[in-house]
């Protein structure tokens, strides 16, 4: 009987992390795709690094190796790889909760430091004349600038119009970050249910994990490859 509860819980521990691990090449991969496609650099000079796309690399990373090391420990009844997906799952766990919690105490100073950046982005934008990520962000967001059309000065990309052929022309009357603020505000519900959820996986994985560390500790094998 033990030995079925621990076959069992050996495979749903391989099928659960290989669904993860596939999870996790598709972030990798969506992030990739992103940074070829998308150069979201314009938008946020200071902040480049913590652009989405590669936001996106470092999660799928992270997934995949995390993952990886879960499959190969269950599947192989490794004692080491065991522990260690425990140690990460751990940590990683500890890390969301840290930046949520660090968000949600400096969600005024974080607001500031991205208005600040965006003005510096914008502004740079206005001066080499390129202004095709702004271009993206303006269309998708249905917005005009960082506060409003006055942002951009006499030269108005097309983007900002809504009809560029009325006399005078109107725009678009919503800045970007206004309408970034609302998104945030209208999916807060929706982020907090994820990162809950996430917990409640990284939670049961380690359950599980040390549950079959504990097993095959007591049969005396772990440490075969």
């Amino acid at each position: 009987m033990a030995q079925g509860c621990l076959k069992c819980l050996k495979y749903t521990m391989c099928f659960a992390n290989f669904l993860i691990f596939m999870s996790g090449v598709a972030v990798l991969g969506f992030g990739v795709y992103m940074t070829v496609n998308f150069k979201m650099t314009a938008l946020t000079p200071t902040l480049a690094s913590f652009n989405l796309a590669n936001m996106l690399l470092v999660s799928g990373i992270i997934v995949t190796c995390v993952s990886f090391l879960g499959f190969l420990g269950a599947l192989k009844e490794n004692r080491c790889i065991l522990l260690t997906f425990f140690l990460l799952l751990f940590i990683l766990m500890l890390v969301e909760l840290t930046a949520a919690c660090l968000l949600l105490m400096y969600e005024g100073e974080i607001g500031a430091m991205v208005k600040e950046d965006l003005t510096k982005g914008l502004e740079k934008a206005k001066g080499s004349n390129s202004t095709s990520d702004w271009d993206m962000v303006q269309k998708t967001l249905d917005c005009c600038g960082v506060n409003n059309v006055t942002d951009w000065g006499s030269v108005v990309p097309a983007t900002c119009c809504l009809d560029c052929d009325a006399t005078p022309p109107t725009y678009r009357t919503k800045g970007c970050l206004v309408k970034l603020k609302n998104w945030f505000e209208e999916n807060f519900l929706t982020i907090g249910i994820s990162v809950i959820v996430l917990c409640i996986i990284e939670v049961l994985g380690m359950c599980f994990a040390m549950t079959l560390f504990c097993h095959i500790s007591r049969s005396g094998l772990g440490y075969k490859l």
